[in-house]
């Protein structure tokens, strides 16, 4: 006989989802998540999001997860689609997520973001010393949608003269920043273009073999990486959610406890300070300029 007062199993989980329809929940409604661009090693990433992800969740009493994915458009879907709600994105990835998402804000960056630069890199003792060089060479990018590992170089190699599609030997896209290096470093390709900061951090760790690879040339200025929100963040998760988060990105300081420490390092950087959509016109502009963005 069934105990007075339980329901079966089946029916109990029936009476949960329709209860959750019924005041237009999801399951995963009460959690906060987050994702960023794969522009580096996934191990190392997953790393840096899950820690930033507890910090989150203590600083804001919402529970916060890191949402991995494996392609930089994939992460602008999921920003698209409410699958993140929060996104680390560079710059031409940040206009292309707020194109789908009208309202979406650009919250936080860090220091180093509003002046951000590529390297080009090259095998030492190469006639390759300058864009100029590269006519007839074989030369990688990182993924189509980086803006330090594709949209800027470009630009400043066709401001140098070259036509990319018509006079590179070869032209590769490799998916991120260090497989970039790794490739010229192989010597798969003569040059290679990626993130400044990327390749100083793997200099710094003794991960590159210099007398195989150096650079030859590092970019002008400009805005880049940066942490865009959704504008139904406080509907979700109440009231001033949007700003609680952000000064929880603020408030973050290397050197300030170790938790703090790790997770700045994590990002390659000592903080975060303010931003504001504004800041990344001139990538927009960029991208409709070379018909990476179109309309």
């Amino acid at each position: 006989m069934r105990r007075a007062g339980r329901r079966p199993p089946l029916l109990a989980g029936l009476l949960v989802a329709l209860a959750l329809v019924a005041v237009g929940c999801s399951p995963g409604d009460d959690i906060f998540f987050i994702g960023g661009i794969p522009d580096q090693d996934v191990s190392m990433l997953k790393e840096r999001f899950d820690k930033l992800a507890r910090y989150l969740s203590d600083e804001t009493g919402v529970e916060t997860r890191y949402v991995p994915s494996v392609a930089y458009s994939a992460v602008v879907t999921a920003f698209k689609n409410g699958d993140i709600q929060m996104g680390w994105f560079g710059g031409l990835t940040g206009v292309q997520a707020r194109l789908t998402v009208p309202g979406a804000k650009a919250i936080a960056q860090r220091a180093g973001d509003e002046r951000f630069r590529s390297v080009f890199v090259a095998r030492p003792g190469s006639d390759i010393t300058s864009l100029g060089d590269l006519r007839d060479k074989s030369v990688t990018f990182g993924s189509p949608s980086s803006t330090s590992g594709h949209l800027m170089p470009r630009l400043f190699l066709t401001q140098a003269g070259i036509d990319p599609e018509e006079e590179l030997a070869v032209l590769n896209y490799s998916g991120s920043h260090d497989k970039t290096w790794k490739l010229v470093e192989s010597g798969a390709y003569d040059a290679g273009a990626l993130n400044a900061v990327v390749w100083q951090t793997r200099v710094d760790q003794g991960r590159v073999d210099l007398s195989k690879v150096d650079v030859f040339y590092t970019t002008p200025p400009y805005a880049d990486y940066h942490w865009l929100a959704r504008p139904d963040l406080d509907a979700r998760f109440g009231d001033g959610f949007t700003e609680k988060v952000r000064q929880a990105l603020l408030s973050l300081r290397a050197g300030d406890g170790v938790r703090q420490e790790e997770i700045m390092a994590a990002f390659q950087a000592d903080r975060f300070i303010p931003t504001a959509n504004e800041n990344y016109d001139h990538i927009e502009d960029v991208a409709r300029t070379l018909g990476i963005i179109e309309g």
